[in-house]
């Protein structure tokens, strides 16, 4: 479950498991994504396998850093992003995954 801390900025997000709760907070120029769910099926209805999906492009960002002094973040909490195949790294709490990505690997915002 992820939740919103206040409204200060850069934002925190709590990520409850069973075990503990942890706080992240993306730092400098970087930014927390929860990826899109894989598509289960093709168009003409075919199932795919966990095995042959494609790993999403696109996510939602959760939470913002501050930014640098030489980049200043245009995106922000809410925002629907596209990104590369091989961005950012990968973190799994309570069996969601979420990515951490700077800033510069998001490729647009979705309106």
């Amino acid at each position: 479950m992820v939740t919103a801390i206040g409204n200060p900025s850069p934002q925190t997000f709590n990520i409850k498991d069973k075990h503990h709760m942890s706080k992240i907070q993306p730092l400098a120029d970087r930014v927390l994504v929860k990826p899109a769910a894989a598509e289960e099926k093709t168009v003409g209805g075919i199932i795919i396998p966990d095995s042959a999906k494609e790993k999403p492009l696109r996510g939602e960002v959760l939470a913002v850093g501050n930014g640098t002094k030489d980049e200043q973040m245009v995106l922000k909490a809410g925002d629907q992003v596209l990104y590369g195949k091989y961005a950012g790294t990968e973190l799994e709490l309570d069996g969601e995954k979420y990515l951490i990505m700077r800033q510069s690997d998001v490729l647009a915002k979705v309106e």
